[in-house]
């Protein structure tokens, strides 16, 4: 599988340099996230915007994603540009559970403000 990764302090990009994410790649990508969240990544940010199809399996990598980082740090969705890929996210109801957000700066504030939303509620946990 194809993909980019920009490493930060407070995040991670993962940039899908594939235009198909179908049930030959799912694997591989499920395996990258995993292996990302055990290395310790506190926010990632999924940028589909090179993507142009994706199946059900795809979005189950996606999925694993999401509950890999739900109790402890943020993941985002991003350039979710391509009609097929909107409408199987969206005739999925994935739309409700996934946060998707239009660009990367976008999404990179977003996780900026969670992180410093949880650090104070963490702040005021201990005192």
């Amino acid at each position: 599988m194809k993909y980019e990764l920009d490493k930060q302090e407070k995040y991670t990009i993962f940039k899908a340099n594939e235009e198909n994410i179908n049930s030959l790649i799912a694997p591989q990508l499920k395996s990258e996230f995993i292996f990302l969240h055990n290395e310790g990544v506190r926010n990632l940010v999924i940028d589909l915007s090179n993507v142009k199809y994706i199946d059900s399996s795809g979005l189950s990598a996606i999925l694993t994603a999401n509950r890999l980082w739900k109790n402890n740090g943020s993941m985002v969705v991003t350039g979710v540009d391509n009609n097929h890929v909107k409408k199987i996210i969206e005739i999925s109801r994935l739309d409700s559970i996934l946060t998707i957000i239009p660009t990367i700066e976008e999404s990179v504030e977003y996780v900026m403000m969670e992180e410093i939303e949880r650090e104070l509620l963490q702040g005021s946990e201990e005192e």
